[in-house]
C-alpha cells in the first residue's frame, strides 16, 4: 500500500507497518533522501542555535566536548529512521529522543530563565527550523515540489512531530503559517548568538578531524548563512554584500544543474542509499507535481 494522504498517528493502520509512517509515495522520502537537502540542516542547526534556551540544553548534553561531530550523526540517524523505517523501527527512534530529551532541564546561565527539551514551544521552533530549511534547500537546488508538494511535506512531518511529543494543534497549519511562526519567534527577540551558538558555527567552519564530508563543510556553512535572514545572519557577525549574494545563488544554481547528473552515492544520503541495498525499500518514489 502506498499512502497519497498522512493523517494523525491515531489514523494509521496495521495494513501499512512494513513501510512504516511514511512509506515510498510519501514526499518525506523523496525529500530527505537528498544529500543537498542534508546540507540545509546546516541551516536548521545555526537557527536552533540562535535560540539560548535551545542551545542550553544542547550544552547540557556536553555535545561539544565528546565527539560533538559523532554526535550530530547519530541524533541524524535516529531522525531519519523515522522517516524511513518501519513502525516499530520509528517508535524506537523517537522514543530514544524522548527519552534524551527528559533528562535535559535546568536554568540557562545566560538569560537566566528555564529551559526544558520538552518544552513545547522549544521543541516546535526545532521542528520548523528543521521543516522551513528543507523546503528552502529543496526549492533552491531540485525543484520539483509546487505550493501543494510543500504543504503535503509540511503535514506529513506534522506526524513526525507527534512522534517526539509535539502537540499537532499548536503546529501551524499551512507552510506560510509556519514560516511566519518563524519570523514571530525572531521578531519577538527570543533569539541572541551566544557563545553556544557559535561553536556549533565552528563545527562547519572549523570542523573536527572526524567529521564527515570535512573538506566541504565550510562552503555548505557559506550556503546556510547566506539562506538566514538578515538580521540573524548578522548577529552571527557575517557580513553580506551582493557579489556574496550573487555567488550564493550561483552556487545553488551549479547544485541544481549537477544534481541529476551524480550517481546514487553522491546525490542520496547513505542510510537511504544502504537501506536499497539491502533491499528493504524500493528505490522508486512516486514524484509530488512537477513545478510547471
Amino acid at each position: 500500500m502506498i499512502r497519497t494522504n498522512v493523517g494523525t498517528l491515531q489514523e494509521m493502520d496495521a495494513s501499512d507497518a512494513d513501510l512504516g509512517y511514511f512509506g515510498p509515495g510519501s514526499v518525506s522520502w523523496q525529500v530527505d533522501r537528498e544529500v543537498t537537502v542534508l546540507f540545509g540542516g546546516a541551516r536548521a542547526l545555526l537557527m536552533q542555535a540562535a535560540h539560548p534556551l535551545v542551545v542550553a540544553g544542547v550544552n547540557q548534553t556536553q555535545m561539544y566536548d565528546r565527539s560533538p561531530w559523532k554526535r550530530l550523526q547519530r541524533t541524524l540517524m535516529l531522525t531519519y529512521t523515522i522517516t524511513f523505517g518501519t513502525k516499530a523501527e520509528a517508535h524506537a527512534a523517537a522514543e530514544r529522543i524522548n527519552e534524551v530529551h527528559a533528562r535535559i532541564n535546568g536554568i540557562d546561565p545566560v538569560t537566566g530563565k528555564r529551559y526544558d527539551a520538552l518544552d513545547p514551544h522549544l521543541l516546535l521552533y526545532v521542528h520548523a527550523t528543521l521543516v522551513d530549511s528543507a523546503l528552502l534547500y529543496e526549492e533552491r537546488t531540485i525543484g520539483r515540489l509546487d505550493d501543494e508538494g510543500r504543504q503535503r511535506f509540511h503535514e506529513e512531518q506534522m506526524l513526525a512531530a507527534e512522534l517526539v511529543r509535539i502537540p499537532k494543534e499548536s503546529i501551524p497549519p499551512t507552510v506560510p503559517a509556519l514560516r511566519a511562526w518563524l519570523a514571530d519567534v525572531e521578531d519577538r527577540g527570543e533569539l541572541a548568538v551566544t557563545d553556544g551558538a557559535r561553536r556549533v558555527a565552528g563545527l562547519f567552519m572549523d570542523p573536527p578531524r572526524d567529521a564527515e564530508w570535512r573538506p566541504i563543510l565550510p562552503q555548505v556553512a557559506r550556503l546556510a548563512f547566506g539562506t538566514l535572514s538578515p538580521h540573524l545572519r548578522e548577529m552571527y557577525g557575517i557580513r553580506w554584500n551582493a557579489a556574496k549574494d550573487a555567488a550564493l545563488r550561483s552556487t545553488f544554481a551549479l547544485m541544481r544543474a549537477a544534481r541529476p547528473l551524480l550517481p546514487a552515492k553522491y546525490r542520496y544520503i547513505e542510510p537511504y542509499n544502504d537501506w536499497v541495498r539491502q533491499g528493504r525499500r524500493t528505490p522508486t518514489l512516486r514524484p509530488a507535481r512537477p513545478r510547471g
